[in-house]
This record gives structure tokens, C-alpha cells and sequence, in this order.
């Protein structure tokens, strides 16, 4: 992740900022009040209490980690800015017509992070984004997986 840009909506970087937030402030002095109180039942190396609150530290502590990395690598997706490009951008929604089925779906190009295919939003990083990106209503896009298969571009807002 050293140089990789991390692309996110507004309300995807809110998202982040309220995790790192409630890791911090609220869960790391959860666990800490669990390490007191499995501390305070005697001995440690029996002890399943005190076990789980270190592996819980772990994770707590792991996540903080991975998301202080992950902020500083945004780059923040403009959703509201209209660009005059029709070309498919991350950020931009994008109407496809699957060529081999002949039906259309629409998803909204994301960064990873927010990536959820089931509601709409495809990551910046997934073959099928791959194949539309920077390409115009109308042109016809492969996609390269195993099967490959062709898109048609509909629409883009």
C-alpha cells in the first residue's frame, strides 16, 4: 500500500474517520477496562478472560494501524462535480448492457474501500471497471476473466 492511492467517496472517508474514531476513544478503553479486570482474577496463564482481551487488543489495535495507512493514502472521489467528459470515471455512475445476455445493470464506480457489488458499487479495481474506465457512452468494452464477455456502455452520469 506504500504509494497506492486509496480512492473514497465524502461519505466513505467519513466512514473511516468514524471507525478510527470509535477504535481509538471507545473500544481501545474497553479493552483496556477487560485487561484490567481479567488482570484482577489471579493468574494469567489459565486465565481464558484475560486471553480474549489481548487477542480483542490485537485486533483493536491492528485495524487502528491499517486505517491511520489507509488515511493517509485518500483521494477523495468529487461525486457532486459534473465533469463535461461522458467517459467513464471512478465516482461516476455507469448503466451497462451485459452483450451476452442483453440485460442492463448500473453501478457506481468506488474505490475499494467501499466497494459492494451487491448494492450498486464496484470497485475501481475489479475487471469489469477495469474494462470501462475512461471509455465512452456507447463503446464496447471486454472484459478479462476466465469466461471473457462484452459490455456496452448506456449511459453514464
Amino acid at each position: 500500500m506504500a504509494d497506492d492511492k486509496i480512492y473514497v467517496t465524502e461519505e466513505g472517508l467519513k466512514n473511516l474517520q468514524d471507525e478510527y474514531e470509535r477504535l481509538v476513544h471507545i473500544e481501545r478503553e474497553e479493552v483496556k477496562a477487560e485487561l484490567k479486570e481479567a488482570r484482577s482474577l489471579g493468574d494469567l496463564s489459565e486465565n481464558a478472560d484475560y486471553d480474549a482481551a489481548r487477542d480483542r487488543q490485537a485486533q483493536v489495535e491492528n485495524r487502528i494501524t491499517q486505517l491511520e495507512e489507509m488515511l493517509k493514502h485518500i483521494e477523495l472521489i468529487d461525486t457532486k462535480k459534473k465533469t463535461r467528459s461522458k467517459n467513464v470515471q471512478i465516482g461516476m455512475t455507469v448503466t451497462l448492457r451485459f452483450l451476452d445476455t442483453d440485460k442492463e445493470e448500473t453501478y457506481t464506480i468506488v474505490g475499494s474501500t467501499e466497494a459492494d457489488p451487491l448494492n450498486g458499487k464496484l470497485s475501481n479495481e475489479t475487471p469489469l471497471a477495469a474494462a470501462i474506465l475512461d471509455k465512452k457512452v456507447g463503446a464496447k468494452a471486454t472484459v478479462n476473466v476466465k469466461k471473457p464477455y462484452q459490455v456496452e456502455i448506456v449511459k453514464v452520469s
